[in-house]
Protein backbone atom coordinates (compact mmCIF):
# COMPACT_ATOMS: atom_id res chain seq x y z
CA UNK A 1 0.00 0.00 0.00
CA UNK A 2 1.11 3.83 -0.61
CA UNK A 3 0.13 5.65 2.34
CA UNK A 4 1.53 9.26 2.77
CA UNK A 5 1.59 10.44 6.60
CA UNK A 6 1.04 14.04 7.64
CA UNK A 7 2.72 15.00 10.73
CA UNK A 8 5.49 12.45 10.30
CA UNK A 9 7.86 14.50 12.54
CA UNK A 10 6.03 13.70 15.47
CA UNK A 11 6.08 10.99 18.38
CA UNK A 12 3.09 9.35 17.22
CA UNK A 13 4.10 10.00 13.27
CA UNK A 14 7.78 8.41 13.79
CA UNK A 15 6.43 5.37 15.13
CA UNK A 16 3.53 5.01 11.92
CA UNK A 17 6.55 5.92 9.40
CA UNK A 18 8.54 2.82 11.35
CA UNK A 19 5.78 0.66 11.85
CA UNK A 20 4.39 0.88 8.02
CA UNK A 21 7.48 0.58 6.18
CA UNK A 22 8.54 -2.75 8.25
CA UNK A 23 5.08 -4.17 7.16
CA UNK A 24 6.20 -3.28 3.54
CA UNK A 25 4.09 -0.37 2.93
CA UNK A 26 5.62 2.66 0.90
CA UNK A 27 5.53 5.36 2.82
CA UNK A 28 5.68 9.18 2.20
CA UNK A 29 6.39 11.56 5.12
CA UNK A 30 5.44 14.87 5.02
CA UNK A 31 6.28 17.57 7.03
CA UNK A 32 8.58 20.47 7.66
CA UNK A 33 11.60 18.98 8.92
CA UNK A 34 11.12 15.72 7.87
CA UNK A 35 15.17 15.54 6.67
CA UNK A 36 15.90 16.30 10.35
CA UNK A 37 13.80 13.91 11.79
CA UNK A 38 14.40 10.57 13.41
CA UNK A 39 13.08 8.99 10.55
CA UNK A 40 14.33 5.60 9.14
CA UNK A 41 16.48 4.89 6.14
CA UNK A 42 14.47 3.12 3.47
CA UNK A 43 14.24 2.75 0.11
CA UNK A 44 10.51 2.43 0.45
CA UNK A 45 10.55 5.82 2.52
CA UNK A 46 10.05 9.03 0.30
CA UNK A 47 10.36 12.51 2.31
CA UNK A 48 8.50 15.43 1.39
CA UNK A 49 9.52 18.88 2.92
CA UNK A 50 6.15 20.78 3.12
CA UNK A 51 4.17 23.45 4.35
CA UNK A 52 0.47 22.17 5.68
CA UNK A 53 -1.45 24.86 4.51
CA UNK A 54 0.22 24.70 1.09
CA UNK A 55 -2.76 23.45 -1.04
CA UNK A 56 -0.90 22.54 -4.13
CA UNK A 57 2.23 20.90 -1.77
CA UNK A 58 -0.58 18.65 0.46
CA UNK A 59 -2.20 18.17 -3.21
CA UNK A 60 1.08 16.20 -4.73
CA UNK A 61 1.96 14.26 -1.98
CA UNK A 62 -1.72 12.89 -1.60
CA UNK A 63 -2.14 12.03 -5.81
CA UNK A 64 -1.38 8.58 -6.23
CA UNK A 65 -1.88 6.84 -2.94
CA UNK A 66 -3.89 4.43 -1.42
CA UNK A 67 -4.47 5.97 1.96
CA UNK A 68 -3.79 8.87 4.41
CA UNK A 69 -3.08 8.90 7.66
CA UNK A 70 -3.08 12.26 9.88
CA UNK A 71 -1.26 12.77 13.68
CA UNK A 72 -0.92 16.52 13.23
CA UNK A 73 0.32 18.14 16.52
CA UNK A 74 -0.04 21.78 17.36
CA UNK A 75 0.63 23.89 20.57
CA UNK A 76 -0.82 23.30 23.39
CA UNK A 77 -3.55 26.20 23.51
CA UNK A 78 -5.04 25.44 20.31
CA UNK A 79 -4.00 29.02 18.70
CA UNK A 80 -2.27 27.54 15.59
CA UNK A 81 -5.26 25.67 14.45
CA UNK A 82 -2.67 23.17 12.58
CA UNK A 83 -4.93 20.40 13.51
CA UNK A 84 -8.02 22.07 12.15
CA UNK A 85 -7.07 23.98 9.59
CA UNK A 86 -4.33 21.54 8.77
CA UNK A 87 -7.26 18.63 8.27
CA UNK A 88 -9.26 20.87 6.30
CA UNK A 89 -7.36 21.06 3.33
CA UNK A 90 -6.00 17.13 3.71
CA UNK A 91 -9.60 16.69 3.30
CA UNK A 92 -9.88 18.94 0.14
CA UNK A 93 -7.08 17.64 -1.47
CA UNK A 94 -7.87 14.09 -0.64
CA UNK A 95 -10.99 15.13 -2.72
CA UNK A 96 -9.35 16.30 -5.34
CA UNK A 97 -6.83 13.73 -5.97
CA UNK A 98 -10.03 11.22 -5.40
CA UNK A 99 -8.07 9.11 -2.74
CA UNK A 100 -11.13 8.30 0.04
CA UNK A 101 -9.11 6.75 2.87
CA UNK A 102 -8.00 8.54 5.63
CA UNK A 103 -7.31 7.38 9.26
CA UNK A 104 -6.48 10.48 11.32
CA UNK A 105 -5.54 11.10 15.31
CA UNK A 106 -7.54 13.20 17.60
CA UNK A 107 -8.15 13.35 20.99
CA UNK A 108 -10.10 11.79 23.89
CA UNK A 109 -12.64 14.21 24.91
CA UNK A 110 -14.13 14.87 21.74
CA UNK A 111 -15.40 11.21 22.68
CA UNK A 112 -19.54 10.99 23.77
CA UNK A 113 -19.92 10.99 27.74
CA UNK A 114 -22.54 8.71 28.80
CA UNK A 115 -25.33 11.43 28.30
CA UNK A 116 -24.86 11.52 24.62
CA UNK A 117 -22.85 15.04 24.99
CA UNK A 118 -18.81 14.84 24.54
CA UNK A 119 -16.50 14.00 27.47
CA UNK A 120 -15.28 18.44 26.65
CA UNK A 121 -18.96 19.25 27.19
CA UNK A 122 -19.26 17.74 30.86
CA UNK A 123 -18.89 20.18 33.87
CA UNK A 124 -16.37 19.19 35.60
CA UNK A 125 -13.91 19.18 32.42
CA UNK A 126 -10.94 21.54 32.97
CA UNK A 127 -11.28 24.72 31.30
CA UNK A 128 -7.68 25.46 30.64
CA UNK A 129 -8.01 22.46 27.89
CA UNK A 130 -10.98 23.32 25.86
CA UNK A 131 -8.69 25.64 23.40
CA UNK A 132 -6.92 22.85 22.08
CA UNK A 133 -10.23 20.55 22.09
CA UNK A 134 -12.31 22.75 20.28
CA UNK A 135 -9.44 22.07 17.57
CA UNK A 136 -9.64 18.19 17.78
CA UNK A 137 -13.32 19.09 17.57
CA UNK A 138 -13.11 21.29 14.20
CA UNK A 139 -11.01 18.30 12.90
CA UNK A 140 -13.62 15.62 13.68
CA UNK A 141 -16.47 18.09 12.53
CA UNK A 142 -14.59 18.59 8.82
CA UNK A 143 -13.67 14.95 8.49
CA UNK A 144 -18.20 14.06 9.57
CA UNK A 145 -19.24 16.60 7.18
CA UNK A 146 -16.56 15.14 4.47
CA UNK A 147 -17.44 12.35 1.58
CA UNK A 148 -14.02 10.11 2.84
CA UNK A 149 -14.33 6.90 4.72
CA UNK A 150 -12.73 8.40 7.55
CA UNK A 151 -11.62 7.09 11.08
CA UNK A 152 -10.45 9.38 14.03
CA UNK A 153 -8.99 7.58 17.03
CA UNK A 154 -9.07 9.34 19.78
CA UNK A 155 -6.44 8.62 22.87
CA UNK A 156 -5.97 9.62 26.31
CA UNK A 157 -2.20 10.68 27.25
CA UNK A 158 0.37 9.27 24.77
CA UNK A 159 3.59 8.15 25.93
CA UNK A 160 6.43 7.30 24.58
CA UNK A 161 7.11 4.07 25.16
CA UNK A 162 6.93 0.67 22.96
CA UNK A 163 4.44 -1.31 21.57
CA UNK A 164 2.78 -4.20 23.42
CA UNK A 165 -0.32 -5.04 21.36
CA UNK A 166 -2.20 -5.21 24.73
CA UNK A 167 -5.05 -2.14 24.12
CA UNK A 168 -8.78 -2.19 23.78
CA UNK A 169 -10.70 -0.06 22.12
CA UNK A 170 -14.53 1.61 21.86
CA UNK A 171 -16.97 3.15 19.24
CA UNK A 172 -17.71 6.56 19.62
CA UNK A 173 -16.85 6.11 23.59
CA UNK A 174 -14.17 5.49 25.59
CA UNK A 175 -12.89 2.36 26.89
CA UNK A 176 -13.83 0.69 30.15
CA UNK A 177 -11.98 0.59 31.95
CA UNK A 178 -9.59 3.57 30.84
CA UNK A 179 -6.27 3.68 31.53
CA UNK A 180 -5.97 7.22 30.95
CA UNK A 181 -2.95 6.81 28.76
CA UNK A 182 -1.40 4.79 25.71
CA UNK A 183 1.62 4.04 23.84
CA UNK A 184 2.78 6.06 21.06
CA UNK A 185 3.62 2.35 19.39
CA UNK A 186 0.70 0.88 20.35
CA UNK A 187 -1.10 3.78 18.74
CA UNK A 188 0.45 3.36 15.17
CA UNK A 189 -0.03 -0.20 15.64
CA UNK A 190 -3.71 0.51 15.98
CA UNK A 191 -3.97 3.06 13.39
CA UNK A 192 -2.42 1.13 10.80
CA UNK A 193 -4.44 -2.16 11.31
CA UNK A 194 -7.66 0.29 11.04
CA UNK A 195 -6.17 1.42 7.81
CA UNK A 196 -5.65 -2.73 6.45
CA UNK A 197 -9.06 -3.16 8.25
CA UNK A 198 -11.45 -1.12 7.91
CA UNK A 199 -13.57 -1.54 11.23
CA UNK A 200 -14.37 1.76 11.89
CA UNK A 201 -15.03 4.12 9.22
CA UNK A 202 -16.73 7.42 9.53
CA UNK A 203 -16.29 6.78 13.40
CA UNK A 204 -14.27 7.82 16.34
CA UNK A 205 -12.59 5.24 18.01
CA UNK A 206 -12.05 5.37 21.72
CA UNK A 207 -8.27 3.21 22.89
CA UNK A 208 -6.44 3.30 25.76
CA UNK A 209 -3.51 0.56 27.54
Amino acid sequence: MQIVIFGATGMVGIQLAKQALYNGHNVRAFGRNVFTADLPKNDQLELIQGALFDQQQVYDAIKGTDAVICSLGGDSTGSDMTRSLGIKNIITQMQKAHVPRIVALGEMSILNADNDTLIMDQPNFPAKLLPINREHLKAYQYLKASLLDWTMVCPPEIIDSEATGNFITSLDYAPIPDSYNISAADLALFMLSELNKNEFIKHRVGICS
